[in-house]
């Protein structure tokens, strides 16, 4: 049998997160590696559930809101081997294919800024496991030319198109 549960990832709007799952206790060393290598002034915080041993909520980060932030989801979240890196003065763009490549990261759930759930199973013996995420919202129709327009300006104004 298992119990399933959604649970709300807890962080305000301006703060982009990345939600993966990953198989070593070396894990937070080098997300910590990766995030201020490939970010000059980013500010982050992480943190990683072991699933083995003494199946501790490890975390680093460079800004205590976000470190904390990380750890409290965590903890809530409650699945072996899944971490979470959150993060403002970068996009997850900026880091997403160098955490890709960290040897130790198995997967990534999601990577954004919108309201996130986290659909978690528990086993009977008090396992989790991340079955999937639920990541904003659902669409409301087609693409507009205006609304291509305020993309392409969109994505100008933050410095990602010419």
């Amino acid at each position: 049998m298992l119990d399933l549960r959604l649970i709300k990832v807890n962080k305000p709007q301006d703060v982009n997160l990345i939600l993966g799952q990953s198989h070593f206790i070396k894990t937070v060393e080098d997300l910590y590696e990766v995030l201020v290598n490939n970010v000059p002034g980013i500010k982050f915080g992480l943190a990683f559930a072991e699933s083995s041993g003494a199946c501790k909520v490890r975390s680093e980060g460079n800004d205590p809101e976000l470190k904390k932030m990380a750890e409290g989801n965590i903890l809530e979240i409650g699945a072996g081997h899944t971490f979470a890196v959150f993060m403002r003065d970068a996009y997850p763009i900026n880091v997403l294919n160098a955490i890709k490549n960290i040897p130790e990261v198995c997967s990534i759930y999601c990577a954004t800024a919108n309201s996130v759930d986290v659909i978690v199973a528990q086993n009977q013996a008090g396992g989790r496991g991340i079955l999937g995420v639920i990541d904003g919202a659902a669409p409301v129709g087609l693409e507009t030319e205006s609304d291509i327009a305020w993309r392409k300006a969109f994505l100008r104004k933050i410095g990602y198109k010419l």
